[in-house]
Parts: structure tokens; sequence; C-alpha cells
């Protein structure tokens, strides 16, 4: 389809009429075409669209078509169907009375279109832009950041139905893709015993009958692979991407090089960041949160904190489960610097921080309130005996001076196994062994005592924030940090924020977007309509004994 770009079109008298009439004041898909519609131009999305072909619907009503789901958590189908049922959303897309509105299968287009061009962000922009320029959110303000879990838009696949839907899959998808190729090549016997969903109701019940047709797979298997990797294969068969997936799975899964086959034990298995999650959402991945285990993907919500300001989301980071914490506040910042909206203060939790972290965070200007984790060793950990940071240390001189007024005799520069730069510290080993303070010092039965530290700017930096989170003021500005949940609960209750809609790693981060652009605009409405922000709840319990506290006592 192509796209000629139009100016906005004004409401027809007649919509515009019974729509006032229905609401006097206004719907909030009426008050979000005031402040959204009218920004979004035909030109803004004209590289979704190729230059020749039919004529497409106008971007712009796509665009608040793809928005109004996530207003109302609705589907896709049934914000189809109140486009052309509700005099609301016909005032909002500027359409007549008798307008059939737009089909469903068009908003699932647009959106499709929106993951290949990544033009998802552009559209919140357009509502942090009019937001700033209002003084609304404004750079180098206060901003916070958490994460919950999402649930991929899968089911959860034992070890034998993981194994079975990945080698059908596999086989459907070539016999659609080269089908001259999989009828040549595939036994036949393959399509009755793979056509079938694997499910718990149709695999064996006994141990042995499981183990039995779990090791049979993985003979199926093998010689699928190597067929593969026969140089008479069509190139479309080598590359395609169920097969390359089969590979994921099947090497981590099958010893191939042993004969008889064999199955990995649980204990030889990789890494979950290694391991895809279902045969049809590769980018899903296994994690645990606290005790419960779930699959898929996390969403990092970063909002506005400030007084007397709608608190709205400024960035939204849609990461793998197995992705640290620690790379999060990075990727905000950048997000953030690209539309100028550092904040001067970002709250975090302490999964957040690490010592390059807050370097760099420093460097541009962010003061990154978080409770760093305390040092490692078991005397920051007993919080007794000698710890580092009893020790005094010369940076110019490179030598480190013990309380006992012990002074190093090495100042070398490693890497410790997780590939950061540290500083070895041993100290003098025959005055360590005569030392009196030795059995608070290290429990070693000889040698000297070590430290081992990061470069000067990273271990004054976790010096500096552990001493601060000690404080009382420190720890009246981390309660902050607890108004986010507020914001996750908003998406969680109102759009299923904790569940994918769609499938892959690229439309779950579409998704997320969306969410952060529609309860954005509701809080804008909110605050218009003066609207106070709800109060954290208290359970029932709380508030009887808080109101019995306030009571006068009887006298006895």
């Amino acid at each position: 389809m192509t796209m000629h770009p139009q100016a906005i079109s004004l409401i027809p008298r007649e919509t515009e009429r019974v729509a006032r009439a229905a609401f006097p004041k206004g719907s909030p898909i009426m008050h979000i075409r005031d402040e959204l519609g009218m920004r979004l131009r035909d030109q803004d999305f004209a590289a979704l669209f190729p230059t020749v072909g039919q004529l497409a619907m106008r971007p712009r009503r796509l665009m608040l078509v793809t928005v109004f789901p996530f207003l109302e958590g609705l589907g896709d189908r049934q914000a189809a169907d109140a486009v052309r049922r509700c005099m609301d959303g016909k005032d909002a897309l500027a359409l007549e009375l008798t307008d059939p509105g737009v089909p469903f299968s068009v908003v699932q287009a647009c959106r499709d279109r929106l993951v290949a061009h990544d033009q998802g962000r552009a559209l919140r922009d357009h509502v942090l832009v009019p937001c700033r320029d209002r003084r609304r959110v404004t750079a180098r303000g206060q901003q916070r950041t958490d994460a919950t879990h999402v649930l991929a838009a899968i089911r959860t696949l034992n070890r034998l139905e993981w194994l079975g839907e990945t080698l059908a899959h596999t086989l459907h998808q070539l016999l659609w893709d080269a089908p001259g190729w999989a009828r040549t090549t595939i036994p036949a016997t393959w399509w009755e015993r793979y056509g079938p969903r694997f499910d718990q109701f149709r695999l064996p019940k006994t141990v042995a009958e499981r183990a039995a047709l779990a090791v049979a797979m993985g003979a199926d298997g093998r010689p699928l692979l190597t067929a593969i990797k026969a140089a008479a294969t069509p190139e479309v068969v080598r590359t395609h991407p169920a097969v390359l997936r089969l590979r994921r799975v099947w090497i981590p899964h099958v010893h191939a090089e042993e004969t008889p086959l064999r199955l990995r034990q649980d204990q030889e298995l990789p890494p979950a960041a290694r391991l895809i999650g279902a045969p049809y959402a590769p980018d899903a991945r296994l994690s645990t949160t606290r005790d419960t285990p779930w699959n898929g993907d996390k969403v990092q919500l970063t909002a506005t904190c400030d007084a007397d300001t709608p608190q709205l989301r400024t960035a939204v980071q849609t990461t793998p489960t197995t992705t640290p914490d620690v790379r999060v506040p990075r990727r905000v910042h950048a997000a953030l610097a690209a539309r100028d909206l550092l904040p001067a203060e970002h709250v975090v939790e302490s999964a957040y921080p690490d010592a390059d972290g807050l370097v760099r965070s420093q460097a541009q200007g962010i003061d990154l309130v978080a409770a760093v984790q305390r040092a490692s060793s078991w005397q920051a950990q007993a919080d007794a005996g000698v710890a580092v940071a009893c020790c005094a240390l010369d940076w110019e001189a490179a030598q480190a001076q013990c309380p006992q007024g012990q002074t190093s005799r090495v100042w070398s520069h490693r890497q410790d196994a997780g590939g950061h730069a540290v500083i070895h510290i041993p100290f003098d080993r025959d005055r360590c062994g005569a030392c009196a303070a030795r059995p608070a010092c290290t429990r070693a039965v000889t040698g000297p005592r070590t430290l081992n530290v990061r470069p000067q700017a990273q271990h004054q930096a976790l010096q500096t924030a552990r001493a601060r989170q000690e404080t009382e003021a420190f720890k009246q500005r981390d309660k902050r940090r607890a108004g986010i949940e507020g914001t996750i609960s908003q998406g969680v209750h109102g759009v299923d924020l904790r569940y994918a809609r769609y499938r892959g790693l690229a439309k779950t981060a579409l998704q997320h977007v969306f969410v952060a652009l529609a309860r954005n605009l509701s809080r804008r409405l909110a605050w218009w309509a003066e609207r106070p922000q709800a109060q954290t709840r208290q359970s029932r319990c709380t508030a009887a004994l808080k109101h019995a506290a306030e009571q006068p006592r009887c006298a006895a």
C-alpha cells in the first residue's frame, strides 16, 4: 500500500454533534485525539509505506487505533469493533457516522510495520515533547526505575514436550517452505509421529516409556541434522530459521557424538541465557523471581517523580530475563540523553548499581540513589574484623596501610573472574604471620593478608555510596523508589503488563511502548482533571491499629 500525506481532517459536523450529545464533557478517547491526534502527521510515518501500490489508510488514524487497545485493555478485534459502534471513537478518528471503521487486520499489519521500522518510540516522544514544553517533564529532575517480569505468550513445556514440539515445528516449516526436499528426505512415518501436538495427555505414562521416547526423538533429530548438512541440500533448508533453532535445542540437550545416543542430564545443561525457552518464542528465557520460575522477558520502567508534576514514563526497556540489571542504567541514561531528559537524581533498586555504573552516572551529572550491596568479604558481612574499608589506600604511592601500621609491598593490576579490573595488594608475609590482630584480619592459615580493590574512581564511589546509605537522609530519599510500584501496578491491572500479547522480543517491546504511551495519556488526563493520586493501600489490620492508636484511652 502507498501513502499520500494529507492534512488533519476536520470532524464531520454530524459526528461531532452526536458525540458531544453523548459525552458533554468529552471522553478519554476524545481528549486523547486532541492531545495526541493533533500532533501526529502522516509525514511522520512515511517510511512505513512504499511509494507505489494501493492507497493506504491514513497513518494518523492507524496510530490512534493502535493506541486504543492499551487505553481500555482491549484486543485488536475488540478495539476495531469499538471504533465502529462508539461515538467517541468515530469522533477521535474524524469519521462519518456510517463509516465502517478500521479492520483489525489492518491494525495488526500496522503494528508489524512499526516493529520492522522501529517507530514505536517515536509515538511515545509525541507525548513527552509537549510535556517537556509545558515543564511537566524537565531535564535534571527526579526519576526512578524498576522492573517486573513478563510472561511470554507460550505454554509451559516440560523437556519431553519441548523436544517433540521443536522437532515437529521444524518438520512443519520445512514441509511448507521446501516441500520437494521434505517429501523425499523425511521418512513418511514421521508425519504421523510428529503430527499431533505433544502434551501431557498424549505422552507415555511411565518413566521408562518417556525416557525411551526422548531417546527416540533425539535419534530422529540426528539423521535430520546430518541430511541438512549435505552438499545437495538446498540453501533455503540449510539457512532456515527453524533448522537453526533445532540445532540450538539439540546440541545442548543431546550427546549427538555418543553411540548409543544419550540425553544430557540437568547438571550438564548450559546456562539459561543459552537455552531457548520455547520453540515458538526463541527470545524467551527461563528465569526465577525469588521462588517463582517463569518463562519470558523483563520490562524496565522509568518514570518521573518530581513533586507537583504528573508522573510520566520517560523510558521503557524490554530485555531478556538473563540480562543483568547492572546493564540497565546505562541503557536508560542513553535513551534519556537522546531526548535531553537526563535526571539529576535517579532512584533505583540495589540490583542496578555497580562500581562502573556509579562512576559513569557521576560523569553524566546523575546521582544514582540506591543501596549498593555490601562487600563480599567475611569481615564486611559480619561487620567485624579488619575489612578493606579499615585500610588506608595511598593511590599516588601505590601502597596500602592496615590499622596495625603495616604497609603493603606489592601493588599489581589484574582482572577478576568477571573480567573487571582490580588491584591486587598483598602485605608482608612475615609481619602478617607475627601480627597479634591476625585472627580479625584473615582466616588464612598461612600467608599474608591480601586486598583486592577496584581502581580508584570505582573504589571511592563504592565506599562513598556505602557510607551514605547508612544515613537517615538517604533512607528518606530511597523511599521514593516505592512509588514506581504504583506505575507497575497500573500497567498490570489495566493492560496486563506482565503478559505478552505477541510472540518475539521486538513485538513485546513495542507492546510495552504502547502501554507506556497509553498510561502517560491517562495520567495527563487525570492531571488536567485535578484527580489526586491514590495513596498507598494499607491492610485492614494496619488501618484498624492506626485508628485505635488515635482514640483516647479509657480510664481503668
